[in-house]
């Protein structure tokens, strides 16, 4: 540090060394009045020298923190900005596997139900109704048409009551397996939000653990420069010792 402010306005150090030599010459000769007039103009460039050149260290100084403030600045916006793009491009992507989970879900629902629909009913009689078929057929062979007109008519009510009860059912069990399609594909759903939801969480926590690590990074350099800059003013404070408080 000292080599440094050796090093600088040498113009100023050799006009101080001349007026130094002057001082000592006047003295020699006896011209004290004039001694006197050097010493105190040269105390006076003195202190003026060694203010300015605390004052220019203590701008540097200033400069070189602001200096780190901005990087840091403009680091934390670039992390900022890197961050905020790779969650807007996890959360669209997320949204795009839902959206296709969804679209996918609705063709295979409907796939099912055109399946379900298409079946054909295949009517199971009771044994009463098959009894009264064959009364009828019985009685239609014996000429009987009226009895077999009567037995008819009373298979025909049971058989559409027959039929009405297995549509009914058969609707109930078309009703159930849809539901259970349907809740299959909601628990697929919820998977897939949760996996959505668990990274998104896992984001945040590298977000988090990644700006900590940033912000200590800030913290050391700020720290290092402190001590540095400290030290700096330690030693230019002898020099200034050493150089200007010696006459």
């Amino acid at each position: 540090m000292g080599d440094q402010f050796e090093d600088e306005d040498s113009a100023v150090q050799d006009f101080l060394a001349i007026l130094e030599e002057h001082r000592k010459n006047c003295e020699n000769e006896g011209k004290y009045v004039e001694a006197e007039i050097a010493r105190n103009r040269l105390a006076e460039l003195q202190l003026h020298e060694e203010n300015r050149r605390r004052e220019a260290m203590r701008s540097r100084q200033i400069a070189e923190r602001l200096g780190v403030e901005e990087a840091h600045m403009l680091e934390f916006q670039q992390f900022n900005q890197i961050w905020d793009s790779k969650m807007k491009d996890y959360e669209e992507h997320s949204a795009s596997l839902i959206a296709n989970l969804k679209a996918r879900h609705k063709a295979e629902l409907q796939e099912f139900q055109e399946k379900l629909i298409s079946k054909p009913l295949k009517p199971k009689f009771s044994k009463e109704l098959l009894n009264l078929r064959k009364i009828q057929g019985h009685l239609a062979k014996q000429k009987d048409y009226a009895e077999a007109h009567k037995m008819k008519l009373k298979a025909n009510s049971l058989e559409g009551w027959e039929l009405e009860k297995q549509q009914n059912q058969r609707q109930q069990q078309m009703f159930k397996k849809e539901a259970k399609f349907k809740h299959k594909q909601q628990q697929e759903v919820r998977a897939l939000k949760k996996r959505i939801t668990s990274g998104r969480q896992t984001q945040k926590r590298q977000r988090q653990f990644d700006l900590e690590r940033l912000l200590q990074r800030y913290q050391n350099v700020k720290q290092e420069l402190e001590q540095q800059q400290n030290l700096e003013r330690i030693r230019a404070e002898k020099f200034f010792k050493r150089t200007f408080k010696k006459n």
